[in-house]
């Protein structure tokens, strides 16, 4: 299982790809860039679609689904909007295959040319805000709170699994509004709802900022977003949330009467997260056992091993087994007793600790005798003997799944804090980025060409300008000219 897998401090991007595959999360498919992903996966991703899509309804959203094509005339409707994706973009050009004269296989037919082509979405802001056009007349027709979720297609020349692929899953908020100041404040709160799912949830400490204006979307007026620090020193943006002005609805000529009997463009936000976080869930936790998962995104909490040798072993553990399941599923937990007889203790002890699961319970013949259960945890590698008439089992179990989620998130945590350095000149900014890596907080003049020169000489960007920053003077940490404040600079994935 976990043999011979390569360890991170050796080969950071060779370990993540490796456990991917060996845990059974994802593959590569027969379509370059995009990838299958496999069901232990897809469990993963349903658990964070849930809690995320519960998220949203509390907020008062709710979900719909839009055309998979768009109308290329769509794109061209808001220039920079196209202009950000054009690259990315996979586009129909036919409608009808036929099989060549010569017998040589399937053919496009020429004739079967479309009058428009379409556009495979890379992003739904232009077919969704030409929808709008027709649910909006009236003030009272606001605000429009509506979620997809869907998969989209952006043309990846370099893909890796989850992190970045030509097709992937997502979901993407849009939003419109009688008011700027109610759709600033629904990109305010959307990205806040990112940032609580995954400190909450994935038990991933993020930085919550703004983009600068070279980073912001296309299209939209200011992009906030949750940026994570992953373990080999790079940051990975986790989540955004657009403020699009009136952009699209004047681009679609969205407009609405108000109260007072006038007309006006709406205003509108987009946001959106998506199979990414499952490449930050792997690569800010997991070690070089392989997955570590937090309890409350793991699809198993807890699995329970025989121990036996003969038969009749294994039929009074199954009876205590199940006693068992039934009080942790009482207590809200997921549990599965594998009780394969075709893999020997040890190989389901690697697998499992391969898969993350947070609790191992295992039982043998002289537990049953002595009343007592075997509790490993994943994170920590330790194990401890409970004896069953001490506790409820409900009860020990919840505990120490909730002290594990508290435990990887104070580790990830102290692990960005120690990889956080405020930095005051060029060549220590250059000296950091190479050698401890991680975040560097740095003067900027707020100009995108020293923005593009950073990047160019260090291929470190702008994260964010994190919301809760210090305005403070100071000195550009590149060009010398006067700064308003400090921004987090770092490679990133």
């Amino acid at each position: 299982m976990s043999k011979g897998l390569p360890k991170r401090s050796e080969d950071y991007s060779l370990w993540y790809n490796e456990l991917v595959k060996r845990a059974d999360l994802a593959e590569n498919s027969a379509v370059r860039g995009c990838m299958v992903i496999k069901p232990y996966g897809y469990s993963i991703w349903e658990k964070m679609q849930a809690e995320l899509d519960r998220m949203f309804k509390e907020t008062g959203h709710s979900n719909a689904y839009f055309p998979l094509f768009i109308p290329k005339s769509y794109l061209s409707k808001e220039a920079s909007h196209v202009e950000g994706f054009a690259k990315e973009c996979a586009v129909v050009t036919h409608y009808r295959l036929k099989n060549a004269e010569d017998g040589s296989g399937v053919i496009v037919d020429p004739e079967a040319k479309l009058d428009e082509e379409l556009i495979v979405r890379p992003t739904s802001e232009t077919v969704i805000w030409s929808t709008y056009k027709n649910w909006v007349q009236s003030y009272r027709d606001l605000p429009l709170l509506v979620n997809q979720w869907a998969n989209v297609v952006r043309w990846e020349m370099r893909t890796r699994l989850f992190l970045r692929t030509t097709e992937f899953l997502w979901q993407e908020g849009h939003t419109a509004h009688a008011t700027k100041k109610e759709a600033e404040t629904e990109t305010m709160q959307m990205m806040n709802v990112y940032a609580q799912f995954a400190e909450d949830f994935m038990a991933l400490p993020v930085v919550r900022g703004r983009k600068t204006e070279s980073e912001r979307f296309a299209g939209a007026d200011d992009t906030l977003c949750i940026e994570a620090m992953m373990q080999d020193g790079k940051a990975l943006q986790a989540g955004t949330s657009h403020f699009l002005g009136q952009n699209f609805a004047k681009a679609f000529d969205v407009k609405f009467a108000t109260k007072e009997g006038g007309l006006e463009y709406v205003w509108g936000t987009s946001w959106g997260v998506s199979t990414r976080l499952m490449g930050a869930l792997i690569m800010a936790h997991s070690d070089d056992n392989g997955l570590v998962l937090p309890p409350k995104l793991a699809p198993i909490q807890v699995v329970i091993i025989p121990i036996f040798r003969k038969d009749e072993e294994l039929d009074a553990i199954s009876e205590k087994a199940n006693e068992l399941m039934i009080e942790l599923r009482k207590a809200g937990v997921t549990v599965k007793f594998d009780n394969r007889d075709t893999h020997k203790p040890g190989f389901k002890f690697a697998e499992y600790e391969l898969k993350g699961v947070p609790l191992r319970i295992a039982i043998g013949p002289r537990d049953l005798e002595n009343g007592t259960i075997e509790i490993a945890r994943r994170d920590t590698l330790t194990k401890e003997q409970f004896e069953l008439s001490s506790q409820p089992i409900g009860e020990k179990v919840t505990g120490m799944l909730e002290e594990i989620q508290s435990s990887i998130y104070s580790k990830a945590m102290e692990f960005r804090t120690e990889k956080t350095t405020e930095v005051n000149s060029w060549e220590e900014f250059k000296e950091v980025l190479e050698g401890k890596t991680g975040f560097l907080s740095a003067h900027w003049d707020g100009t995108p060409e020293t923005e593009e020169k950073i990047k160019d000489l260090t291929k470190a960007t702008i994260r964010c300008i994190p919301l809760d920053r210090k305005e403070e003077e100071g000195v550009c940490v590149y060009s010398g000219r006067p700064s308003k404040g400090r921004v987090l600079f770092a490679k990133a994935y």
